[in-house]
């Protein structure tokens, strides 16, 4: 499959020019003229960027004042005998390694990855090569073998446990960040799906008894990684804050809970990705068993599906919770599938239900969502005309990303939006009910009961594109945390109007990263959340700190399960 990665070195003039143009990122970025820059922005060679780790050198490469390290191996290949076994260390290596190139995607479903031509050029989808080998960490500094101790972000992507990867969208880019705040930007990769999370425990036995968790385990290893190599990067290991959206956010939730994770990273972000509960055991397992019958095979043949190919491994796996739910009568929905599970030695409890993990007490956290998760309409204009009685209807058969409707709650909960937000159209109560905070708000009630504080924000700024029918949907925030709302221009439009906001939340991540605290940054002041006024900035043109902004209409949703 063609790469779409190649546009970083292909378009280094052009799109991704907008990286940086330059370190005045209030002028607007050079980003359609091929050699608009009037000096040599990009350096690579042997003595460029060269520096070491516990394993072996690393060479990358710099660009616009930034040093990129791709690639670089913090765990082994993980097929073979290592597929769902615990990450193990890369082999030490001789030469120096090429660290100038994104990593593997984690082995994952690539069929048909580009074919909704509103979702491509949306998210400008970045994939190469997909396999087993994917356990690599990406960094971008502005300098390295310094001397300095720069605060260090590490970014977790999206994707639920099952897709993604470091580099899926343009915007996870860190250089523009890394520049603005100097800070040290980790991204990695690691294994997701059925070889994260297929829990083998109970049908194999030891052996495999860590086979449900890998997956976290991996980030576990990759913030080791951190710890033992970051400070020849610049970074100052005592100060690493983990952030992620979505799927990456459920996974900062899960980390925050693993005693094996604790004083690997000191802050937290959850951005769309509130997870308060991950797998149950007995489900688990059960749908590792299932794995197991569905390849044809016997208890005492477990290890045969470590010889498989990954592909032939991976369509078994998938088409084993399916089987499950029919066999046991269960619901859908993305947990009923491969996720991290409560097994009582490496996830001892759910993180957040219910009561936060120990392990969490001491990490500040910031807790945040986007107005507009799911937009309805952004891909139909015909649903800009929706009736709020047609509203009703749809939300009763389903909302949100789980599936669940709302069945005879429906009318009184869109009513409820409706009075709390005059003037919405019908299709914009819809998004607001199906993207509603519960889960946020869930999560930030019992964090806040901990010693560190708690900051809670929501993002409601709309973006001019699709005839203003793509709103503060799914993902659209992450530009902006790291500066690249020129960079990502599917999502924003680019220009100053996101530019503005951009500067103000870079700022208030800055800030956070360095003192567990988002004020100073450029945005009002932030209150810590509590569960008595439910203080939430809310992220727009205009920022303003408010005390539940929704409360009224949301606390008529059906009670979380």
């Amino acid at each position: 499959m063609t790469s779409n990665r190649r546009r970083f070195v292909q378009t280094l003039g052009v799109t991704s020019a907008g990286i940086a143009a330059g370190s005045n990122l209030s002028a607007t970025p050079e980003l359609a003229v091929v050699g608009a820059a009037e000096k040599q922005i990009l350096f690579v060679g042997d003595k460029i960027a060269l520096t070491q780790t516990e394993y072996g050198k690393v060479r990358g490469y710099q660009l616009r004042g930034i040093y990129y390290f791709l690639g670089m191996p913090y765990g082994a290949d993980t097929s073979g005998a290592n597929r769902f076994m615990p990450p193990q260390k890369p082999k030490p290596w001789t030469d120096v390694f090429p660290a100038l190139w994104w990593a593997n995607s984690a082995a994952q479903n690539m069929d048909n990855r580009y074919h909704n031509p509103f979702g491509s050029f949306r998210d400008h989808w970045n994939y190469g090569d997909v396999n087993e080998d994917c356990l690599r960490i990406n960094v971008l500094t502005p300098g390295f073998s310094d001397g300095k101790k720069r605060p260090v972000i590490f970014w977790i992507h999206g994707g639920g446990f099952i897709n993604g990867n470091s580099i899926e969208q343009d915007g996870y880019n860190g250089e523009n960040f890394a520049r603005f705040g100097d800070v040290v930007f980790c991204s990695v990769n690691h294994r997701l799906g059925p070889f994260g999370y297929c829990d083998l425990a109970g049908v194999g036995g030891e052996k495999f008894a860590a086979s449900g968790n890998v997956g976290m385990m991996d980030l576990v290893a990759a913030l080791e990684w951190v710890r033992d190599n970051i400070s020849n990067f610049g970074g100052d290991p005592d100060n690493v804050t983990i952030i992620g959206q979505s799927g990456g956010g459920a996974k900062v939730s899960t980390l925050t809970a693993m005693p094996s994770a604790k004083g690997l990273f000191h802050k937290a972000v959850v951005l769309s990705g509130a997870l308060r509960r991950s797998g149950e055991k007995d489900y688990s397992e059960s749908l590792g068993a299932a794995v197991v019958e569905e390849a044809g095979l016997t208890p005492a043949e477990v290890s045969k599906l470590q010889e498989m190919p990954w592909q032939e491994f991976y369509a078994i796996a998938m088409r084993a919770p399916e089987s499950l739910r029919k066999k046991q009568g269960l619901a859908g929905g993305m947990m009923r599938s491969f996720v991290p599970v409560v097994d009582g030695t490496i996830l001892p409890q759910h993180p957040y239900d219910p009561v936060a993990a120990p392990s969490a007490a001491q990490v500040p956290m910031i807790i945040s969502s986007v107005e507009n998760e799911q937009s309805p309409s952004w891909t139909d204009s015909a649903l800009e005309s929706i009736t709020l009685d047609e509203v009703i209807e749809k939300v009763k058969m389903r909302t949100g990303f789980g599936g669940h409707g709302l069945g005879d709650r429906a009318k009184e909960v869109v009513e409820a939006y409706a009075k709390a937000f005059p003037g919405r159209k019908p299709v914009e109560i819809w998004s607001l009910v199906s993207s509603n905070r519960q889960s946020v708000v869930a999560l930030a009630d019992v964090k806040c009961k901990q010693p560190a504080p708690v900051y809670v924000d929501w993002f409601t700024w709309q973006p001019p594109l699709f005839d203003n029918r793509m709103r503060a949907f799914h993902t659209i925030d992450i530009c902006f945390w790291f500066h690249n709302t020129d960079v990502m221009l599917s999502h924003t439009g680019g220009g100053p109007r996101p530019r503005a906001l951009s500067k103000k939340m870079a700022g208030a991540l800055l800030q956070f990263m360095k003192t567990g605290d988002p004020n100073g940054g450029g945005l009002p002041k932030w209150p810590k959340y509590s569960s008595e006024r439910g203080e939430t900035m809310v992220l727009g043109d205009m920022c303003v700190a408010k005390n539940d902004p929704d409360g009224a209409a949301r606390k008529t949703l059906p009670a979380l399960t």
